[in-house]
């Protein structure tokens, strides 16, 4: 079917973006985000719920900034990260870190008041010893996990996210070398919309719980599925919810210990606010028994999940300017990057196979948008290969105008730190 619109894009407006602004461009629609949070902020909970945001999916400021007002805090992944929310006025004790890595400054981070969550026994006692007798969280790998792929499943014993949850004698051993109390208990289960993973995911981080008597809150993660193309489904919050809140009603009325339910969505708050209006700049083609080639002006330099995963974008062409409706074609669209992986329609789940996309007949100069890229995009790219810049982001605001929030990066500025 022909398509003249995207998900919060005109083509009146796609082409006035690209005339302010140039291509390729983010352009984020402040109105999602906040409806995102909203039901995120709805998440069924017993005994009080705190939203963070996975601000690795996105961390341009004036994003944390929107979820700040609405109530979010934030969890970081790493001390980088932390640096940068203080930087956007984010309050230190909304900040949680839970990272592979710890930072150089990890003291001073607790001395201000950041949350801060172990990922392995050898961060407990770097914890311990740089101030001992805090109060602290752990991050267990729970055994098992959800997701599309093995890379975006962060749960079970393929993973090293989390310290393994037969570990937990040791972590305890740890603590009260220290002096450390654990107050948090975190884990993480993958990108999944699996309700009876999720609650076979609670079930065994409550048996965690147990272990540790002064426990108040139990965080679950993130990694809710977002459908980004028609032929997915997304991840019902109320439904998988629902048992997250009757297993935690279950435990108080067993334990007398009222939990405190924590989630951490990133992908499904920001991927589909956002869209990258690109520009064709070239049609190929490989002869009669060959493929049709979009050559676009953005690739994996603004959105490498295609390249990386597999992942599935929905595309849609406007033409440059008003005319008749043009017909359908089966095209492969490729990015702007001399790098046999720079495709943007690879076969689902398999980035190395090629998948011809049905999409109008577009012509040199007409535009391609890129739809569902608001989360792992601008911030998990190969920003700067063949020495592109980083392309700008707008935020379509509330007040129904278009905000300038990173502006192009200038050519220099690759170069510059180069001694």
């Amino acid at each position: 079917m022909h398509l003249e619109t995207t998900r919060f894009l005109t083509a009146e407006q796609t082409r006035g973006l690209a005339a302010a602004h140039g291509t390729p461009l983010y352009v984020y629609d402040e109105k999602t985000l906040r409806q995102r949070a909203g039901e995120t902020l709805a998440f069924p909970n017993a005994y009080g719920l705190t939203v963070r945001y996975a601000m690795k999916a996105s961390p341009n400021r004036r994003i944390l900034r929107i979820f700040n007002e609405m109530g979010l805090h934030i969890d970081a992944s790493s001390g980088f990260e932390v640096s940068r929310a203080l930087a956007a006025g984010i309050p230190a004790n909304h900040i949680s870190l839970s990272a592979q890595e710890l930072p150089d400054n990890l003291a001073e981070l607790l001395d201000m008041g950041v949350l801060f969550n172990a990922t392995s026994l050898n961060q407990i006692r770097t914890a311990g010893e740089a101030r001992p007798g805090i109060e602290i969280g752990l991050r267990f790998n729970p055994g098992l996990g959800s997701g599309g792929t093995n890379r975006t499943n962060v749960g079970g014993p393929a993973s090293s996210f989390g310290i393994w949850h037969e570990y937990a004698e040791e972590a305890q051993d740890l603590l009260q070398k220290h002096n450390l109390t654990c107050v948090r208990i975190h884990t993480h289960i993958g990108s999944g919309s699996d309700p009876s993973v999720w609650q076979r995911v609670a079930l065994l981080s409550l048996k965690q719980v147990r272990r540790f008597p002064d426990v108040h809150t139990l965080d679950m993660g993130g990694g809710f599925k977002v459908a980004r193309m028609q032929s997915e489904k997304s991840t019902d919050l109320q439904e998988v919810g629902a048992p997250v809140k009757a297993a935690f009603e279950a435990f108080a009325s067993e334990t007398g210990r009222k939990l405190r339910l924590e989630i951490e969505p990133g992908t499904y708050l920001v991927a589909n606010s956002a869209s990258i209006i690109s520009r064709v700049q070239d049609v190929i083609d490989t002869g009669e028994d060959g493929y049709l080639f979009y050559r676009l002006d953005t690739g994996m330099t603004d959105v490498l999940r295609p390249s990386l995963y597999g992942a599935q974008h929905p595309l849609v062409v406007i033409p440059r300017s008003e005319g008749p409706e043009r017909p359908e074609a089966e095209a492969i669209l490729v990015g702007h990057c001399c790098e046999s992986g720079d495709i943007l329609t690879p076969a689902p789940g398999d980035p190395e196979a090629l998948a011809p996309r049905s999409v109008s007949l577009a012509e040199i100069g007409d535009y391609v948008v890129i739809e569902g890229v608001g989360a792992y995009c601008s911030s998990m790219s190969t920003r700067n290969y063949n020495s592109f810049p980083a392309s700008p982001e707008v935020l379509l605001n509330a007040a129904g105008g278009a905000e300038l929030i990173r502006k192009r990066q200038p050519l220099d500025d690759i170069w510059a730190l180069e001694a």
